[in-house]
């Protein structure tokens, strides 16, 4: 169906503590987030495949802010990469974070209060996923800020308990925010699917989908 036609996506509940809000960055928003993605991605700690434990090699590409992020813990510096120090987190993308978490929650203190240092951008290709899993890593229990730029996705929302269901999946569009907090903190999460093709180009990404998530580590060293 042309979009022409589409009825206008609604915000939704999707779990307790976990907000779908549609087409909340505006398409300027947009473009400076994948212009300072195109900045981090070239250092100091390049854009990368992570390597996981056992061996196997993430599809998705990424690279840290404030923190760098390798299975499964945070550091200052990217020892698994080229031993560089991390890009500092910025200010402003702190700053639309809280905004995202007031929105989204419909609570202006939680986002006054909402202090994310550090961010994870990932980039996926038409053939990139992500495997259920938890963000477990940090210390806090603050909620975790996602923002989607470029090829839509299927982003596939569970629960604390598991991988398997119950599920929700949820089709992510460029300008879309994703918070999730509260009981719905550490619950599993993925993306089974990418559908190559249904980004704007407006956005300064060709192709593509980018994904960055904002956290609160909890770390001081």
């Amino acid at each position: 169906m042309s979009e022409l036609f589409e009825l206008p996506r609604e915000r939704a509940e999707v779990a307790p503590g976990a907000v779908h809000v549609p087409g909340w960055l505006s398409p300027a928003e947009q473009r400076r987030l994948v212009a300072a993605c195109r900045a981090w991605a070239t250092g100091p700690v390049p854009l990368r495949h992570t390597r996981l434990p056992g061996g196997g090699v993430m599809s998705v590409r990424s690279v840290g802010l404030g923190w760098h992020w390798q299975p499964y813990r945070y550091s200052r510096t990217a020892d698994d990469v080229n031993g560089a120090g991390v890009a500092e987190f910025p200010e402003w993308l702190g700053d639309l974070g809280r905004r995202a978490v007031a929105d989204a929650y419909g609570d202006a203190r939680a986002g006054a209060g909402y202090a994310p240092d550090a961010g994870l951008v990932n980039f996926y290709d038409g053939d990139a996923r992500m495997g259920m899993h938890q963000d477990r890593e940090e210390r806090s229990s603050a909620p975790v800020v996602s923002f989607s730029i470029g090829d839509r996705c299927v982003f596939r929302f569970g629960n604390p308990q598991g991988r398997g269901r119950p599920y929700t999946d949820v089709e992510l569009r460029s300008g879309d925010l994703f918070v999730f907090g509260g009981p719905s903190r550490f619950a599993y999460h993925g993306v089974p699917k990418v559908l190559p093709g249904t980004g704007d180009p407006a956005t300064g990404l060709a192709a593509g989908r980018l994904n960055v998530t904002l956290r609160v580590t909890g770390l001081t060293a």
